[in-house]
Formats: structure tokens, sequence, C-alpha cells
């Protein structure tokens, strides 16, 4: 009976140390949206297309503007500057606001909110796109940084805020 135990607590003893080690969540990122891009030590989380609510089905036409979501974290000790953002799949990308990121800080791209305080934002509009975009597709565009350098982004739509209706639901079905 003690073998036994003294087996059972060995065999526990092996099995905790290699815990951690290889395992199937070691590689597992958030479940967001956007998309995730690093360029040395500035993180681009949650880069995406504003969803197009006002064009039925959803879709952003050829020679429309699309607004750009995303936050950008500078994780190093230096201050750092988005210099600018491109893409062959728009005439024009405007950069409004700040584009300074003090390092250990974050720029928030996308529409201002109300009560955010003195949060580092800008806004960056995709002007005249070169091509028709549905959820589903992406557009590239191109982040420079003064410091960290260049970052090629696929930019998905946002998924709706509101949940799909179908004709068989307006209908009263379920």
């Amino acid at each position: 009976m003690l073998g036994s135990v003294i087996g059972l607590g060995a065999a526990l003893l092996i099995a905790g140390c290699g815990a951690g080690q290889i395992t199937q969540t070691d590689r597992q990122v958030a479940a967001i949206d956007g998309a995730s891009v690093d360029v040395r030590d500035i993180a681009i989380r949650n880069a995406e297309l504003a969803f197009p609510g006002d064009v039925q089905p959803p879709a952003y036409l050829q020679g429309s503007d699309a607004e750009v979501l995303m936050s950008i974290v500078n994780r190093s000790g230096t201050n750092d500057e988005l210099v600018s953002i491109e893409s062959d799949e728009a005439a024009n990308v405007s950069v409004q606001g700040d584009r300074e990121v003090p390092a250990g800080t974050a720029l928030n791209v996308g529409p201002t909110e109300p009560g955010a305080g003195r949060q580092l934002h800008a806004q960056v509009t995709l002007e005249g796109l070169t091509r028709e975009v549905r959820p589903g597709q992406t557009v590239k565009v191109t982040l420079t940084f003064r410091d960290a350098g260049d970052a090629s982004v696929e930019l998905p739509i946002k998924a709706p805020a509101e949940p799909r209706v179908s004709e068989h639901d307006e209908e009263g079905g379920h």
C-alpha cells in the first residue's frame, strides 16, 4: 500500500513539473475580430474597418470611404510616432488627431467616445476605396512608424453591433 501511494505521488510530481511547457493553450490569442500585428515594440491590436451600416446588404461600395478602428500600443521605453498610413486599395488615407505614441501608452484610432477624457486619439479614414469591400474581405494598409518601421495589416470589416435579422425572423417565424 505504501509503495502505491509513493508511486502515485511520484507520478503526480513528474506530471506537475511539465505543466505549462507544451500545452494546447500555449499559442492561443485573444478572441477579437480585428487583426493583430507587432512591429518591434509597437503592437497593433483589434485593427478593422467600421461596419458599413448604411448600405444593404452591408458593404463599402467602390469610391466610398471607410473608417479604421484599432489600438496602437507602444511597449517600449521610448516614444514613437505614426508617420503615415498608406493603402493601394484607397485613393487617399486621412489621418487626423494624435500621431505621437509615447512609451508605455496606447493610441486609440476610431470615433471619439464621449467622456473619454484626454486619451491619445486619432481618426483614420480610407478615402475613395478602389473596389467594393464586403464582410469577409479585407483591405491591406501599411502603417509607418518613425522608429519601429513598417507594419502591414489586413483590415477585416467589424462585426455588426446588432444581431442579423433574416426575412424569416421578420415574418414572426422562429
